[in-house]
């Protein structure tokens, strides 16, 4: 699986609609509206390295409100509770 996350600009009087477009997007898992320089902040979860041209350039990019994107692709996922899991097998609680 590969992750990646997507930093956006939007028409500001577009930001909720535009984050429900984007949510429909098969490859986007969720979407994010943030505070900051950038409206929204979308992930994107693919199969293949080559599925996030589909997503992100074909698809995402070109949503109406859509002014600019900035794509982060992820090496690794860290998250404390897959390392509570994984320490925790065959403790019993």
């Amino acid at each position: 699986m590969v992750t990646a996350f997507v930093l956006i600009k939007t028409d500001a009087a577009r930001i909720p609609e535009t984050a429900e477009e984007i949510s429909a997007i098969e490859g986007i898992s969720e979407v994010y509206s943030v505070t900051g320089e950038w409206d929204l902040i979308a992930v994107a979860r693919v199969h293949r390295h080559e599925d996030l041209a589909d997503v992100i350039a074909d698809r995402l990019s070109k949503v109406p409100a859509v002014v600019h994107t900035t794509t982060h692709i992820a090496f690794r996922a860290y998250s404390q509770h897959d390392l509570d899991a994984a320490f925790s097998l065959g403790f019993e609680q």
